[in-house]
């Protein structure tokens, strides 16, 4: 196994993800390391942002399959996971699973919060396990498997927040901003003036699931992990802003995520600025506010601020 090799792969892949995604960087960035991960993330970010084109690029890019999936509050269980369907022969009849489109390496789970808790249950044990139950028998998804569930942060008419239960299984939560006027420009010029940049395959399955195994071997001093734990505790300690610390997981997030983006900027040891870089993402959908922090207008990433620079009184 080539390490340079595999980091050069890496960063191409988010660089041919960048010519049809324009600005975002962040975004493609922390996508690209949950998928890495084997983690799971959810967007929010107002409509027309590009979350299909995102997803639909990074399945080009690296050569996996990619599946939508449009959530509403009459979607059923069965309409995500597949069910059994009776088939019929000159033997008899006989049931036969027809798997649903949560059968794919990529997932794209539309306006998530739509669907109601039963439908989104039957995304969670996807996500956790990597496998879908259909009466008494579990059937294996195959790897990578990569989950991105869509938010709209304004529209809460007819939904079903996700319980903290279920916002744990996702790895990051990123935030996407509405673009800048020349990144809208660029948008505008990629869609609608004759510009096509389009993005190719650069790797595949097998250098993929390479990938995730290296970057599980990148070192993490025992100062930086410390530092990690801090901040995972510091989210318990008594302040007026937090109502609920995060969870284990969240530390857990926070370490993966840091390997992978030490490992896509070249370097084979963790820094603590890869730490702080994942943070907010691993902590933001983690973290319950108190009704001072609401009431102040203090949002999560204010909140994870002030914990890195060690000013959360």
């Amino acid at each position: 196994m080539d390490i340079n090799y595999l980091q050069q792969k890496f960063i191409q892949c988010e660089a041919e993800i960048g010519k049809e995604i324009i600005g975002q960087k962040d975004t493609v960035r922390t996508a690209l390391l949950s998928l890495v991960t084997g983690g799971n993330v959810l967007l929010e970010g107002m409509p027309g942002l590009g979350k299909t084109r995102l997803v639909n690029t990074i399945s080009k890019v690296i050569g996996l399959p990619f599946k939508r999936i449009q959530f509403t509050p009459d979607l059923m269980p069965g309409d995500i996971t597949g069910t059994n369907i009776i088939e019929h022969s000159d033997s008899g009849n006989s049931f036969k699973f027809e798997p649903g489109p949560i059968f794919a390496n990529l997932i794209l789970a539309d306006e998530i919060n739509r669907a109601t808790p039963k439908t989104q249950s039957a995304l969670l044990e996807a996500m956790q396990e990597h496998t879908v139950t259909v009466g008494n028998t579990s059937y294996m998804i195959d790897e990578p498997f990569f989950v991105m569930a869509t938010e709209n942060p304004i529209e809460q008419e007819g939904t079903y927040p996700l319980p903290e239960a279920q916002l744990d299984r996702f790895m990051f939560k990123i935030l996407i901003p509405f673009p800048t006027k020349e990144e809208l420009k660029g948008i505008v010029g990629l869609t609608e003036g004759g510009f096509t940049a389009e993005a190719t395959n650069v790797t595949n399955r097998e250098e993929l699931l390479m990938i995730r195994e290296a970057v599980k071997t990148v070192p993490i001093a025992d100062a930086v992990l410390d530092r990690i734990m801090d901040i995972i505790m510091e989210t318990h300690a008594t302040n007026k802003y937090i109502r609920e610390g995060v969870s284990p997981r969240a530390a857990q997030a926070i370490i993966r995520g840091a390997r992978a983006r030490a490992f896509m900027e070249g370097r084979y040891n963790v820094s603590f600025e890869d730490v702080e870089y994942v943070a907010y993402p691993a902590l933001r959908h983690r973290l319950i506010l108190s009704f001072d922090a609401v009431s102040e207008g203090i949002k999560e990433d204010d909140v994870i601020k002030s914990i890195l620079n060690g000013k959360l009184g």
